[in-house]
């Protein structure tokens, strides 16, 4: 048994934040300084919170080891299987030649790629956060622009940093309701309060896309659609998550986003004809240097062929729809399996047992498990044969191989630093600035998805210790714990395991550093502005926008 403690430096919270903090310096300082592989990186970090956990926090070594194992089986499962089944089905279109279908079908809309940016990365990202969440939508929107002749590095970056408002919602509103678990504070007001704080963030995120794809020259030209994208989005989250149904939030905001960007582009090339853009040039934030895309044949496929390259996702939808039907949710909640991680015995001082010792096996439930069928539904109506779908899904663990050791690694890294006591020091730590802690509370839930690559995760350490820094301090309890949310979704750019996936995903297995250092300044940016607003908020300047 290990009973945690959370000053084991001299007794000082600041000091043992300092240590505690180490195994997070060690892993972002060889991912974006030093430039060494995820993989190896995470590994490195791994071993550094081992030892602070034995050294410094006096966690038995059979604990220590034992945290870390449950961390990486976690971070396989439901993280990996959702990753592995997700870019299976993408494997299969490909190799049946129905994803190039998809792509003429996406430039039918735009051949511009800037619009090709907001509307894919950002929509068709938002439904599938909605849908799955974790990885899937970095994983599957990356290798759709690259199949648009997005380059692999800038592919990567508009994906990763698309993937931020939507979050908070993904899943199913997954991080919402476990916020409300475990701080006992109503999902639904909860969720009204996020849904007032992201949707200023989705205003401005198709707009940075925008200048991804094409720097100030995009802006210029563009700024009206992605403008129109980002303010529908938001606004479709806000209405959806204040007053219709926070898990239904991203579907209904993805949706109405994609529909007005469509709408947009054809009342564009009504008044006038576009050349086709491809972006590139000197000051594009990703530093590749584009050219126009040649001309292209023009190729026309039938409507059955566009069909049959709509049905997967088609597919996953309604697979996803039909499980949130209560009924066979509750049959599918019946074959999930909670139990106690063998021989792991972690208690907090007061002496009860710390929540994360327990792992939930929700093998069917699964996201990934969903999109396992998904992908089987998508042999039959494809007509893939036995032999080419078993040959797509070993590419697909060939491909992911790098990823696979990344995320299990950082996962188990946050287990053990979690188990230990280093992540509740750290956190603690800040919530002792009193008032300030409004500023903070999002760094709080940044630091946490950076950390564990989920917002839900982040809600799930860090929601209790929000709610009690806001009662110490006089501030709204649901106001910081949304916050955590809020503040969450900016870091899942920056996370080892999403950066791992979208390097995967591109064929740049070994240079996640590079895709850190060009999505980390957007990253901190958002924070600033997301961090501005939660204390704003919290004072009479902008309290009026809560509930």
């Amino acid at each position: 048994m290990y009973v945690q403690q959370y000053a084991p430096v001299l007794g000082s919270l600041a000091w043992s934040s300092l240590v505690a903090a180490l195994p997070l310096l060690v892993l972002f300082v060889l991912l974006g300084g030093l430039r060494v592989r995820a993989w190896l990186a995470s590994i490195v970090a791994l071993v550094v919170s081992l030892l602070v956990a034995v050294v410094v926090y006096a966690m038995p070594v059979g604990q220590a080891l034992l945290a870390g194992t449950e961390g990486a089986v976690f971070g396989f499962f439901p993280i990996l299987w959702i990753v592995i089944n997700a870019l299976w089905i993408y494997r299969m279109t490909v190799r049946t030649g129905h994803f190039d279908v998809l792509r003429r079908s996406f430039s039918a809309v735009s051949d511009d790629q800037r619009v090709q940016a907001v509307i894919i990365a950002f929509a068709f990202g938002a439904l599938l956060e909605a849908l799955a969440g974790f990885g899937a939508p970095v994983a599957i929107c990356t290798v759709m622009l690259m199949a648009l002749n997005f380059p692999p590095l800038k592919a990567a970056v508009v994906a990763l940093v698309a993937n931020t408002a939507p979050v908070a919602f993904g899943a199913i509103a997954v991080p919402i309701t476990t916020l409300a678990q475990v701080t006992g504070l109503p999902e639904d007001v909860l969720g009204a309060v996020v849904g007032r704080q992201t949707p200023v963030l989705a205003v401005f995120v198709p707009l940075v896309l925008v200048a991804l794809v094409d720097g100030m020259r995009g802006l210029r030209e563009t700024w009206g659609v992605a403008l129109i994208g980002g303010v529908t989005f938001a606004v479709a989250q806000f209405l959806t998550s204040n007053y219709l149904s926070v898990p239904l939030t991203d579907i209904v905001a993805s949706l109405l986003c994609a529909g007005a960007v469509v709408l947009a582009v054809r009342s564009r090339s009504t008044e006038r004809s576009r050349v086709p853009v491809t972006a590139g040039g000197g000051g594009t934030p990703d530093g590749t240097d584009g050219t126009d895309r040649p001309d292209e044949p023009v190729e026309r496929d039938s409507t059955r062929d566009t069909v049959l390259a709509y049905l997967p996702y088609v597919i996953i939808i309604a697979l996803f729809s039909i499980q949130q039907i209560p009924p066979v949710k509750a049959a599918l909640d019946a074959t999930t399996a909670k139990f106690r991680w063998p021989g792991l015995d972690v208690r907090s001082p007061s002496g009860a047992q710390v929540s994360s010792t327990s792992f939930t096996l929700n093998w069917l439930a699964s996201a990934g498990s969903i999109l396992l069928i998904a992908g089987l539904l998508t042999m039959l109506v494809l007509r893939v044969g036995p032999r080419l779908a078993v040959s797509a899904y070993g590419q697909t663990l060939s491909e992911l191989r790098g990823a696979i050791v990344t995320v299990m690694a950082v996962l188990a890294l946050a287990y053990v630093m979690n188990l230990s006591g280093q992540t509740i020091t750290i956190g603690q730590w800040l919530a002792a600035t009193g008032g300030f802690f409004a500023v903070l509370s999002p760094v709080l839930g940044w630091l946490g998805v950076a950390v564990t690559g989920s917002d839900t995760s982040s809600n799930s350490l860090f929601g209790a210790l929000q709610v009690a820094a806001a009662e110490r301090s006089g501030l709204d309890p649901v106001l910081l714990a949304a916050a955590n949310t809020s503040g969450g979704v900016l870091g899942k750019m920056i996370s080892p395991q999403n950066l791992a996936i979208a390097a995967s995903a591109v064929g740049m297995a070994g240079r996640e550093g590079e895709i850190f250092r060009r999505v980390l300044p957007w990253s901190l940016v958002f924070l600033v502005g997301m961090a501005v607003l939660v204390y704003l908020q919290s004072t009479p300047v902008l309290g009026w926008m809560l509930p």
